[in-house]
């Protein structure tokens, strides 16, 4: 099975292109921006007929599409979420090599949640911010595009790899610096918000079973759990082996608070920073993953014990 895989330098691409290398029947093929890609394009920039010419050439069986952004303002977003997901359905539609495509989409498609709920894939989605509007637009595009495709609306991954700017990563930083410095308390702010953490890795294994399948439409991709931000620190602590005290800092979300493990001012950082999870989806997400389960058979299998301990893993090495 020949695989183009659109992102491959990402968070998760990095490791959707490990699974797919592990498969011996597959080949791969990386498209993306950077050096270490296999062909250089930029979806955001490209035209859809030199991608129609070169998944001619290539002719793939399947497409995955790991790229996008997750920061910016309105415009970048739509720019690299958008606007690049239309130029991958137009140029396989043009093209006569007939690949399936697996796009991955994001949980803030949905915006907030009634707590206690799990969201299935039926939920009428009211994204609550940019970045959400612009990958609902995406897989708007993708399921009206005619094409044999699915979405993986992932939650919230985490794992090795975890970008140092995400909750998580803020989080394991924040005790880094802790510990270095002696601290015996950490003062975090914006711990309330409940989230459903699946691991990267697991992630990876959906995206190849998708890629396996003949599943269309939108399936999620999550734990099927929530968990409290403050409780993910409190494990965290413990991998870590922190003994101070947490201190969680008062204020309502959305309020601009101090920076997670920032206490005292410090010209050497940035300013005080909003709610940690400013991805429009309010105080908690949790999936239903059902149609996962019955549709790719799949299942995550890395608790967020483990995810913690590899995040930690590697905020360590950087003491």
């Amino acid at each position: 099975m020949r695989v183009l895989l659109i992102g491959a330098n990402g968070y998760i691409g990095r490791f959707v292109a490990d699974r797919l290398l592990a498969d011996p029947a597959v080949q791969l093929t990386a498209l993306g921006r950077g050096d270490d890609a296999d062909v250089r394009f930029d979806l955001a920039s490209g035209s859809p007929g030199a991608l129609t010419r070169f998944l001619d050439a290539v002719h793939p069986g399947v497409v995955v599409n790991c790229a996008g952004a997750t920061r910016g303002g309105a415009r970048e977003l739509t720019h690299h979420n958008t606007v690049a997901v239309a130029t991958v359905c137009e140029a396989l539609r043009r093209s006569g090599c007939g690949a399936r495509l697996v796009q991955i989409g994001c949980s803030a498609e949905y915006g907030p949640s009634q707590p206690g709920s799990s969201t299935a894939e039926d939920a009428v989605p009211r994204p609550g911010g940019p970045y959400g509007v612009s990958k609902l637009a995406a897989t708007e595009l993708v399921l009206g595009s005619g094409l044999d495709a699915v979405v993986l609306r992932v939650f919230s991954p985490a794992g090795p790899g975890t970008p140092a700017g995400s909750p998580l990563g803020r989080l394991a930083e924040a005790m880094r610096r802790a510990m270095q410095s002696g601290d015996g308390e950490l003062k975090l702010g914006g711990l309330g918000a409940q989230r459903d953490f699946v691991d990267v890795r697991d992630v990876a294994r959906a995206v190849h079973a998708a890629s396996l399948s003949a599943a269309q439409g939108v399936i999620n991709i999550g734990s099927g759990r929530a968990v409290r931000l403050r409780d993910a620190a409190a494990v965290l602590a413990r991998v870590a082996g922190y003994g101070g005290a947490l201190h969680e800092l008062d204020g309502p979300p959305g309020a601009l608070r101090p920076a997670i493990g920032h206490p005292r001012p410090d010209p050497d950082h940035a300013p005080p920073v909003a709610y940690p999870y400013p991805d429009g989806c309010g105080n908690w997400q949790q999936a239903d993953v059902r149609t996962a389960r019955d549709r790719l058979g799949w299942r995550p299998r890395i608790g967020l014990e483990e995810s913690l301990a590899d995040i930690w893993m590697e905020a360590a090495c950087r003491i």
